[in-house]
């Protein structure tokens, strides 16, 4: 997407030499934060708000390097964190394609479910249900 070859993420990869995915400073393991969502993005039409509060479970996340790199090639950032750092993104043209630095099924519940989970599962079910005709 970015056109890094040698693109990797310093979890699994900690001696990589171009680290998109880096260790963060400070762990949001447990961290429950506001995410401002961009407008006229999938993850915007999916909430149907602009700001959500989210509960994090990572220690990983996007290298600042690569942060406008990415919203000018494919892939969309779709939500910020206050600070500014980006905690979505996704891929425009694609019937769901939406990463998060946040675990949405945490806030999810059969009765409940978080709006991203839903949206997957709809997409889901419609990419079967296309294939199946």
């Amino acid at each position: 997407m970015l056109g890094l070859a040698e693109a990797d993420h310093e979890e699994s990869s900690p001696n990589a030499t171009v680290k998109v995915i880096s260790k963060l400073t400070c762990s949001l393991v447990g961290e429950v934060r506001n995410v401002t969502i961009v407008r006229y993005t999938q993850a915007h039409a999916i909430y149907a708000q602009d700001h959500a509060m989210e509960t994090f479970a990572c220690n990983y996340g996007l290298n600042q390097t690569f942060q406008q790199r990415i919203g000018s090639r494919d892939l969309r950032i779709s939500g910020y964190d206050d600070d500014g750092t980006v905690r979505m993104v996704e891929l425009p043209g694609h019937p769901f394609y939406i990463s998060t630095l946040f675990v949405p099924q945490i806030r999810s519940s059969p009765g409940a479910p978080h709006p991203l989970v839903e949206a997957y599962v709809r997409a889901a079910a419609e990419f079967s249900e296309t294939r199946t005709r």
